[in-house]
């Protein structure tokens, strides 16, 4: 048997562990409780082709074309494809999707979708009840001895060998309280998510410090795609409360501070264009109204508050009725679509390192996740992961399809990286403050290179396992883990600048205002379509 450790526990953490499970010594590790996570906060659903009148090339060509020309067409034809059966197998390990009249799964529209094919759970909980369905199977594994859990355990550093080009992982260094651990590992499998609190206003837990992005880095991991953050467009003013666009797929309509729909003017579908482009529109109607806030308009729709009930005791607990009141929304970052490189396995340019989920890149995604993918390509390709370990750990594949996404979104030189554990120069308000003002919603030139100024343009560290900082001695627990957090985020604000003052166009996520429009053919394409 190999020893495998998983970092993480959401819904691809939890997907490959338990299928790992039983055949394997496999360990999960992750930072809070178990099933802290992204996924267990998604009020949307999950995206999957199960009516009689949608097809895989349906979703396909919404994946592709949401992606702005940049989605991995292989990566996305086996998101598609495999999605479905995943979907039917977390249903039998307890997931009650909601129903209609007829007694079939409701299906919901969101946006960008040519057809309702987003299924629930209830109502707007979807992420809590997968979260709820997989650990409690996981905790049962637990308590069979099949699996070992160690929870409120913080990943410091993957270890690595000497061997090869990027070496081959051999363990992860972790923080458990003021323990500095080491557990050796045959095979690392990276569950860690995204990054969202790197920014001043996000939808994303305070767990969200991209972590496993960050340490992949120092290993000399090879990561794409990093100028691609989602911004999603209706968190409530003022808190980071996220209004799924499930309520817009059911009607809600986009108000500026004079009480005027704008959507329709910018994009022909409204409310349900992509989530860059209704992001992007929320943005520049804030910048014209002196930074006011947007309107979400769900007044009219009937049986609102029942059919959303999360979002509407959230946004009781804030002083909103949903039925009633006009909500007001802004822009938060959400979700990062870049990360980590990885075949369609979850493979990693170091060997026996997966990385699966919200840190990976696959390329499904391209530049803009189009609504309710997220906990699909978790559920899919961590399960292709999973059966990748179970092939053989030693298997590599020399045509990592990372590197044509590489070359289609080069870095260069410009790739920086920092010991984890030597501190950030910045405090975490201003690093989040500025990654809000240079690497939000709108970028440019100036401002990207204002950023790296701020940050400093440190050269790459040696990977390999390290020592607790000698200053660190004295500090508590969470002072620790917030400095190795801080830090984290702030390796990731470089990765992210470095990559977006090289893509000098304006495609999805990412727009940048001194060069506001697309450049390459394939993008003209996929806008046609």
């Amino acid at each position: 048997m190999n020893r495998i450790v998983v970092i993480g526990s959401g819904i691809a953490g939890l997907t490959a562990a338990l299928r790992l499970a039983g055949r394997h010594e496999v360990a999960v590790v992750t930072k809070g409780r178990l099933g802290e996570s992204n996924t267990a906060l998604a009020q949307g659903g999950i995206a999957g082709v199960l009516g009689a009148d949608d097809t895989v090339e349906s979703h396909i060509a919404d994946t592709l074309e949401a992606g702005a020309g940049l989605g991995d067409a292989a990566a996305v034809r086996t998101l598609c494809t495999e999605g479905p059966e995943r979907i039917l197998e977390l249903a039998a390990a307890g997931v009650a999707f909601d129903r209609d009249e007829s007694g079939d799964w409701a299906r919901g529209l969101e946006g960008a979708h040519s057809i309702p094919r987003i299924l629930h759970a209830g109502g707007d909980a979807t992420g809590r009840a997968i979260v709820e369905a997989l650990t409690n199977a996981l905790r049962a594994q637990v308590a069979a001895g099949r699996v070992t859990l160690l929870e409120r355990t913080m990943l410091l550093d993957l270890a690595t060998s000497e061997d090869g080009d990027a070496g081959e992982v051999t363990g992860v260094n972790l923080l458990r309280e003021r323990t500095h651990d080491f557990l050796p590992a045959d095979a690392v499998v990276l569950a860690t998510g995204g990054a969202g609190q790197l920014y001043a206003h996000t939808t994303n837990p305070d767990g969200a410090t991209g972590d496993g992005l960050a340490a992949a880095i120092r290993a000399g991991a090879a990561v794409s795609d990093m100028e691609f953050y989602q911004f999603h467009p209706t968190a409530l003013a003022g808190s980071g409360f996220l209004i799924s666009e499930a309520v817009r797929g059911a009607g809600a309509l986009l108000l500026d501070d004079r009480g005027h729909r704008f959507m329709p003017e910018v994009d022909r579908r409204g409310e349900l264009a992509p989530r860059d482009v209704v992001a992007l529109a929320i943005h520049r109607r804030m910048a014209a109204q002196d930074g006011q806030p947007c309107y979400l308009d769900a007044r009219s729709m009937p049986e609102v508050t029942s059919h959303f009930p999360s979002i509407a005791h959230g946004l009781a607990t804030h002083g909103f009725d949903l039925a009633t009141d006009l909500i007001p929304v802004t822009p938060a970052a959400h979700y990062f679509m870049g990360g980590i490189s990885t075949d369609l396995d979850g493979r990693t340019s170091i060997a026996r390192l997966f990385a699966v989920g919200e840190v990976a890149c696959t390329g499904v995604h391209g530049a803009n996740r189009l609504a309710s993918n997220s906990l699909l390509e978790g559920v899919v390709f961590g399960a292709r992961a999973a059966a990748a370990i179970d092939t053989g750990i030693d298997k590599t594949d020399e045509d990592l399809a990372s590197a044509e996404r590489l070359e289609a979104s080069p870095v260069g030189e410009a790739l920086v990286g920092t010991d984890s554990r030597a501190g950030s120069a910045v405090s975490r308000d201003e690093l989040r403050a500025l990654a809000w003002a240079y690497l939000g919603v709108e970028r440019n030139d100036q401002g990207l290179r204002s950023l790296l100024h701020h940050l400093g343009e440190r050269q790459p560290t040696v990977p390999g396992t390290r020592t607790l900082p000698n200053d660190s001695i004295g500090l508590t627990p969470q002072t620790l883990s917030e400095r190795v957090e801080t830090a984290n985020l702030a390796l990731i604000a470089r990765s992210i600048a470095s990559h977006a003052l090289t893509r000098r166009e304006s495609r999805g996520a990412h727009t940048r205002s001194d060069f506001p429009a697309p450049t390459t053919p394939l993008f003209q394409e996929a806008a046609s379509c």
